[in-house]
């Protein structure tokens, strides 16, 4: 691992977990406790890295997003097991600095196999010091987190004049919020979990913490377009906000929106919204510049 303190904050301190450096956590939350176990969990942790976020199509959208990492410092907030750089880093480059930061100690060990820096901390409270980094990723993070905007603002604190922060992967609030026959269909699902033990995942287990770890991802949460604005924009960044459904590459950059898988386009129109409408798509894509 590289020698990451001439990028910490004055006073900060850490120990060398030798594959990870762990700063202090001071207020470990029930939601932090369920991320830091499900993606702590060696063999989940795996089957993430190997099926999340490794398409052709997220790909292209993230290399349009970011452009090229070579020689630059790049922060993966909420890096899990390193999906973002296993996927792009045979076309983005070698960043001088890559940083990884997580809670599950596990899937920071994937990450170091990947190149990254790992660094186990809050989230809410990172250790960097201000305006280091020339890329801020957060992919499927912030709905992670029970304060998605002390996150969003800790994110864009690191970030130098000219760099770029990219958010991705977080369900859109009015996409997300069902109402009538559509809230119901919801709610049957998670019985259905229940009773057969598990949905999507392997086991009931993994269900569980699965769906215990995502925190604003169920109906009438989510992020907006507004708090993107009104947080990044304060702070001398140029925001643009991506809605799509996951199944397009770089054309989301130019507007396109894709369509979602039947299940979603029905809850919207059960939900008296136009299931073709941006409100409809099911996720954000935040794509902000600090201005030099």
């Amino acid at each position: 691992m590289i020698d990451i303190s001439p990028l910490l904050k004055n006073g900060a301190k850490f120990t060398n977990q030798g594959q990870y450096y762990e700063f202090p956590i001071l207020r470990r939350s029930e939601g932090l406790e369920a991320n830091a176990y499900y993606f702590g969990n060696e063999e989940w942790a795996e089957e993430y890295l190997t099926y999340c976020h490794r398409s052709d199509t997220f790909k292209s959208r993230w290399l349009a997003a970011t452009g090229d990492w070579t020689g630059k410092t790049v922060i993966d907030i909420g890096c899990g097991p390193g999906n973002i750089y296993a996927t792009l880093k045979d076309v983005v480059g070698k960043p001088e600095h890559l940083i990884g930061v997580d809670v599950a100690p596990n899937s920071l060990k994937f990450a170091a196999g990947l190149d990254y820096t790992p660094v186990l901390a809050d989230a809410n409270n990172l250790p960097f010091k201000s305006e280091i980094a020339d890329i801020v990723v957060l992919n499927a993070t912030l709905h992670h987190c029970e304060n998605m905007d002390s996150v969003l603002k800790e994110a864009a604190r690191l970030v130098k004049p000219g760099g770029v922060l990219v958010t991705d992967h977080d369900p859109q609030f009015t996409a997300w919020n069902y109402k009538g026959a559509a809230k119901l269909l919801w709610n049957a699902r998670l019985l259905l979990y229940r009773i057969t033990g598990h949905g999507f995942h392997k086991t009931s287990e993994q269900q569980k913490w699965g769906l215990a770890c995502e925190l604003h991802h169920k109906p009438g949460d989510g992020v907006k377009r507004e708090m993107f604005e009104s947080i990044l924009e304060p702070h001398g960044f140029q925001v643009k906000v991506y809605p799509h459904n996951h199944d397009l590459g770089m054309e989301v950059l130019s507007g396109k929106r894709g369509k979602a898988e039947f299940k979603y386009r029905l809850g919207n129109i059960l939900s008296g919204r136009n299931p073709e409408s941006e409100r409809s798509a099911l996720t954000l894509m935040c794509v902000a510049q600090k201005v030099a």
